[in-house]
């Protein structure tokens, strides 16, 4: 039996949809957008070296205060992370199952959810 459509600002309506064609127990991989604090300046002039360090640092710390909840949606839907911390841009890949994927669109720490697809060549 299929899920039901997920409805969340937080997901695409097509990845929504193909969600809703999973059973229970199917796994999907997607990449959570965790909401990071506003480290960095809104200045047009470039960061140096040092400053970017320094910003990417911050956004990921601010990025892995989200793990702790994060790992327990995980641990009750059977997901798991699929990177050890959060990247740069306080992006996480996951494997779970729908239900899981609707589990973290309600966290507060969880910004968007994009599905994790295959790239295409096109010509």
């Amino acid at each position: 039996m299929a899920a039901k459509k997920i409805r969340s600002k937080k997901i695409s309506s097509e990845f929504s949809t193909r969600l809703a064609r999973l059973e229970p127990g199917d796994k999907v991989h997607a990449f959570v957008l965790l909401r990071t604090s506003g480290t960095g300046s809104r200045s047009s002039k470039r960061q140096g070296r040092d400053e970017r360090k320094a910003a990417v640092e911050a956004a990921r710390k601010s990025a892995e205060r989200a793990m702790t909840d994060i790992d327990s949606i995980l641990k009750r839907h059977d997901g798991r992370r699929l990177a050890r911390r959060p990247n740069a841009l306080g992006s996480m890949p996951v494997e779970t199952t729908a239900a899981g994927i609707k589990a973290l669109a309600s966290s507060r720490w969880v910004q968007a959810i994009l599905e994790d697809q295959p790239i295409k060549l096109t010509r």
